[in-house]
């Protein structure tokens, strides 16, 4: 049986394939983003879900339109006023099967083979395989413990040829954690306003913040109409509906429209429904409230343990909110090797190579805190310390 070209450089998620060795129960694991299961409005669900269907069922299981519903894109257009400071029209907004969707419909949309995508260092490795799929070179945009450096971007595409897009994650990053500041939001606007490139602002994870204010997105300081917002209920309800959003200027928005009837035709018309009716009947934010508390809570657990049992030389970010903190090892000790180690002793992160395109370094893991009890959290940390210590 003879495959497209394109599957040649298709491949399994790496993380996907160790999330399989990491589910057993006995491994306590860093390595997945899942939110706290814990959390999930269950009842609420099967309250709203249960009236929904009786007030609204032969019209909730029928064909409905691409765009989405129209009372939920109503809804997400406003929290994205209030959340993000960014005004964006209710018919700009394309509801999604999940965040991911919209990541392989801008490669869908933008990329011929030998293109070039632009990306932090190191990137959302789900944004990477879901790019790759359409055979595009990738180009990674140095980074410090401020993000992107605007400045590096400018050098880049001043002597590139082809560039197609720049992807990024400005809040929380996926997978270092860091944010970037106003100045720099500021500055990367200004770059990109100056080569007219179209920009993919991912923020799944930008309302849990833990510490300060939420800041204004990308989008809000487009002025030519060049950025894409893609948003996900994934990590402030549940991530089992599989819905997300993309927000962008009418004329690329209709594009992403036309690709995704060629897809799935729409996103469930009854997830759409208990997302909207969950909406009208609680209060969301207040539901986000609980999971920012828990969330700071174990990043702090976290935090301290490393502080406490990590051997020196060892280094990791600090998030303001999210989900994922990054780790480097000191020099000379291999990030493999501590992963294989702390696979026998049943704890696990994801190894940082993975979410870099061109560049390795053998030295850094991703590290996720949100999933973890207090007590899974500790032992995992100290588990991880000698594994660290046996390395070097």
């Amino acid at each position: 049986m003879k495959f497209a070209k394109r599957m040649d450089g298709m491949q399994a998620s790496e993380i996907r394939e160790l999330l399989k060795l990491t589910a057993k129960p006995d491994i306590i694991s860093f390595a997945g983003g899942l939110p706290a299961p814990e959390l999930f409005p269950v009842e609420g669900i099967a309250k709203v879900s249960h009236d929904l269907v009786l007030k609204e069922g032969r019209q909730l299981l029928q064909y409905a339109t691409t765009e989405g519903r129209p009372s939920l894109r109503a809804k997400i257009a406003k929290r994205m006023a209030d959340k993000y400071h960014t005004e964006v029209d209710p018919d700009d907004i394309l509801i999604t099967t999940g965040s991911q969707q919209c990541l392989d419909f801008a490669g869908k949309l933008f990329l011929d083979p030998g293109d070039v995508v632009l990306c932090e260092s190191p990137s959302y490795l789900g944004a990477l395989n879901a790019f790759n799929a359409y055979q595009p070179k990738f180009v990674e945009v140095p980074t410090d413990n401020g993000g992107l450096i605007p400045e590096e971007l400018d050098k880049i595409l001043e002597t590139t040829p082809n560039c197609k897009f720049i992807y990024v994650i400005p809040d929380f990053q996926n997978p270092t954690g860091r944010t970037w500041s106003m100045e720099r939001r500021k500055a990367f606007m200004e770059v990109v306003n100056k080569h007219n490139l179209p920009v993919i602002e991912d923020n799944p994870y930008g309302e849990l913040r833990y510490e300060g204010e939420i800041l204004p997105s990308l989008k809000s300081l487009d002025t030519k109409g060049l950025v894409m917002f893609l948003g996900t209920f994934s990590k402030i309800f549940c991530p089992g509906l599989r819905l997300g959003w993309v927000a962008a200027e009418h004329s690329l928005l209709t594009q992403f429209v036309k690709i995704k009837q060629s897809a799935d035709l729409h996103t469930s018309n009854f997830d759409q429904g208990v997302a909207d009716a969950y909406m009208e009947t609680y209060d969301l934010d207040e539901h986000v409230k609980e999971i920012v508390a828990l969330y700071k809570h174990r990043r702090d657990v976290i935090l301290k343990a490393m502080e406490e049992k990590f051997p020196a030389g060892t280094e990791w970010t600090h998030p303001e909110g999210g989900l994922f903190l990054w780790l480097t090892f000191p020099e000379g000790v291999s990030a493999r090797k501590v992963f294989d180690k702390c696979i026998e002793m049943k704890v696990a992160g994801v190894i940082g190579d993975a979410f870099y395109p061109n560049q390795k370094t053998d030295r850094s893991m991703r590290i996720n805190f949100s999933n973890m009890p207090d007590d899974r959290i500790v032992e995992g940390i100290e588990r991880m310390a000698k594994a660290i210590k046996e390395c070097m």
